[in-house]
C-alpha cells in the first residue's frame, strides 16, 4: 500500500467512526426526548430560559443537519 492509499484508508475509517457515533447520538437523543415528553410539566425556568422542548428541538435540528451532511438519513436511523 502506498502512503497515499494508507492515508485515505485511515481517513475513511475516521469518517466511518464519526458517522457511527452520530447515528448513536441521534438514537440516544430520540430516546431522551421521548422520556422528557412523558414527564409532567412541573419544571419552570428563570426569566429568559427556553423551554426544555425548545432546547431539544434545537439539538435535534443540529444533529439531523450533521447527519445529512455526512450522507446519513436521520429518518431511518434508530
Amino acid at each position: 500500500m502506498t502512503d497515499e492509499t494508507a492515508e485515505y484508508g485511515e481517513r475513511l475509517r475516521d469518517l466511518e467512526a464519526f458517522a457511527f457515533r452520530t447515528r448513536g447520538a441521534l438514537a440516544e437523543h430520540g430516546e431522551q426526548r421521548a422520556t422528557i415528553r412523558e414527564r409532567p410539566r412541573t419544571t419552570s425556568g428563570g426569566p429568559g430560559d427556553r423551554a426544555i422542548e425548545q432546547r431539544l428541538a434545537t439539538i435535534e435540528r443540529v444533529l439531523f443537519a450533521l447527519a445529512r451532511a455526512q450522507g446519513i438519513d436521520p429518518e431511518t436511523t434508530g
